[in-house]
């Protein structure tokens, strides 16, 4: 009888008796760890991805230290929606596209291991162009309506931009703090997306050239005008990203899963709760 108890499981260990907890061998933790290797690599490659905002051209819609997720389902999947970036996948693989005014992570034309994220502004065939500030598509001036302004804390009045030609201004709040205001807008494209932009004053790219975006790219900016890097601008290591091709694009913007002000410390515990903006967690686009 105990014989028979005793008898070989499929990788080699003894059968464990009736009630005794099953002991895990060598062989199989080896598989359970290569199991949700394989799993994570699956949800990361098809599904939802993780992503930080480390820049503030996403102003006011993003803040640095938001974390959110992205989304890989809704435009498909090319290449570079996979850790590895295969080389022998070539173009999409699906029918979805971004629509103008979706928030996309991509890869940088100029640099395809760096992932960048910004506003889809452009599709295929549309005429861009800004003048004084404002955005045309097509032809037309996108609907712009001025909201109040954004506010925000700084440091010290180097973090409020002040010289001629800008449109922040710098006050003190009631606790002696100081607030850098810059004006704010609600741009509403062709279709109904609407979002908030920031304009901060004078910058090379308030008046540019027509740009004419090509079959299979798109023309993408960031929502704070004067401090983005984007498709005004040529692709180039660290700064700007052209038109973007469409197998670059990785996922759509999703949810705020966590947001942080840079304000805590490793040695203060406590400072990791008050740094965390909890009225940001759970936002989504």
């Amino acid at each position: 009888m105990l014989r028979e108890l005793e008898e070989k499981t499929g990788d080699g260990s003894p059968q464990p008796l009736p009630g005794e907890p099953r002991r895990r061998t060598a062989f199989g933790w080896l598989r359970f760890i290569v199991s949700l290797a394989i799993l994570a690599v699956l949800v990361r490659s098809l599904v939802i991805a993780p992503f930080n905002i480390p820049s503030r051209s996403m102003t006011p819609t993003m803040l640095v230290g938001d974390y959110l997720f992205v989304a890989k389902w809704p435009y498909g999947y090319s290449r570079y929606s996979f850790p590895f970036t295969p080389d022998f996948i070539e173009g999409r693989i699906g029918n979805g596209r971004p629509d103008r005014g979706d928030i996309v992570v991509f890869r940088s034309p100029a640099e395809p291991a760096s992932s960048y994220i910004k506003r889809v502004i452009g599709l295929p065939g549309d005429r861009v162009q800004m003048i004084a500030g404002e955005l045309l598509l097509n032809g037309e001036a996108v609907a712009r309506d001025a909201v109040p302004d954004f506010s925000e804390p700084v440091d010290d009045a180097s973090g409020c931009a002040s010289e001629p030609g800008s449109n922040s201004r710098l006050e003190s709040a009631d606790d002696g703090s100081l607030v850098c205001y810059t004006p704010r807008y609600r741009e509403t494209l062709p279709g109904g997306h609407s979002y908030l932009v920031l304009d901060a004053g004078d910058s090379t790219a308030d008046t540019t050239r027509e740009f004419i975006v090509p079959a299979g790219h798109y023309f993408l900016m960031g929502d704070d005008r004067d401090r983005s890097a984007d498709s005004r601008f040529p692709p180039a290591p660290g700064g700007g990203i052209g038109f973007v091709p469409e197998e670059n694009i990785v996922g759509q913007a999703f949810v705020i899963f966590w947001s942080r002000d840079g304000s805590a410390s490793w040695i203060n515990p406590i400072s990791w709760f008050s740094a965390t903006r909890w009225n940001r967690i759970g936002s989504g686009f």
